[in-house]
């Protein structure tokens, strides 16, 4: 089985040579409203929670979380030593622009930057997830923004829905006639 986008729709190409219509595309924000897990690894949801956040004065903690995941990324030890000095200007030193507020935070000095490992941020990552979890994310499920975007998917899943359903009803008239 292929697949691959048709107008813009994630789409199989089965054995048959036909395409079906993947939903998963389609129900992103049921999968966004089950775990901040699932919102996080949906771009379109990152972009959406980030909105939230910047409206709420708090876009600093998506941006720390996401630069840490990409931390964890880095493939030697001269990029770790970059990404790890650019993560504690940004987010983690007294001087920082987008201050992240992380229990331990003023016993941080850039004597941690020294020895950097993969796992150095995970902790505070750890604590500004929790945070997210527990606080700004309920209420970006609550929000405007989010509830528009669940009703706008429903509305586009019911009319996706209806001319299959138009057609069946035909077919189920014809043959009962």
């Amino acid at each position: 089985m292929q697949a691959g986008p048709i107008m813009g729709m994630d789409a199989e190409i089965n054995d048959e040579g036909s395409a079906s219509i993947s939903n998963n595309h389609h129900r992103r924000t049921s999968r966004w409203a089950t775990s901040l897990e699932n919102l996080l690894e949906d771009p379109e949801g990152v972009k959406q929670f980030r909105e939230f956040l910047r409206k709420e004065f708090s876009e600093e903690n998506v941006l720390f979380w996401l630069a840490c995941e990409d931390f964890k990324k880095s493939s030697d030890r001269k990029q770790m030593h970059e990404k790890a000095r650019q993560i504690f200007a940004s987010f983690l030193s007294n001087k920082a622009s987008a201050q992240v507020n992380v229990e331990g935070q003023s016993r941080m000095s850039e004597t941690i930057l020294e020895q950097p490992h993969l796992l150095m941020f995970q902790k505070l990552q750890d604590q500004i997830f929790n945070l997210m979890k527990y606080d700004s994310y309920s209420r970006f499920l609550k929000s405007d923004a989010f509830l528009q975007s669940k009703q706008m998917e429903e509305k586009q899943q019911h009319e996706r829905q209806d001319p299959l359903e138009n057609t069946a009803k035909r077919a189920s008239r014809t043959f009962n006639t």
